[in-house]
């Protein structure tokens, strides 16, 4: 691979956020980063990640409303979009998939290393 994948981490836990980003950049992806759905948003149209992970429960924008807004913006609307959250209800996962993400994972049930692995096999099946 000779450009690093670039993935948008749109999280407003501070905490999560430096474990997620150290852990990507550790697996050698290009990692940028959003503290909200509007600023996530506006990142995800000039940067083109090659893949969201976006939390639901964030500040300005949720993550369900930058979602739709991700999959009604023609230049971004194919980027794969993983839910991440702590939101585990089975209408919130429903309601995410209903809205295109490819994925949701609950952060309580997972760890950094398997959301690098879930990102991983993504994008690899992206590029088929």
């Amino acid at each position: 691979m000779n450009s690093k994948q670039k993935i948008l981490l749109i999280e407003d836990d501070k905490m999560l956020l430096e474990m997620y980003s150290s852990k990507f950049n550790r697996e050698g992806y290009d990692i940028i980063t959003a503290e909200n759905g509007s600023d996530g948003l506006k990142m995800a149209k000039e940067n083109k990640p090659d893949l969201i992970l976006l939390d639901i429960i964030l500040p300005k924008l949720d993550g369900f409303a930058t979602l739709k807004e991700i999959r009604s913006d023609a230049s971004i609307k194919d980027t794969p979009v993983i839910l991440l959250t702590n939101l585990g209800q089975d209408q919130d996962i429903q309601k995410g998939k209903a809205l295109g993400a490819d994925d949701y994972f609950v952060k309580a049930n997972h760890t950094p290393s398997e959301v690098v692995e879930k990102v991983r096999e993504l994008l690899k099946n992206k590029g088929k």
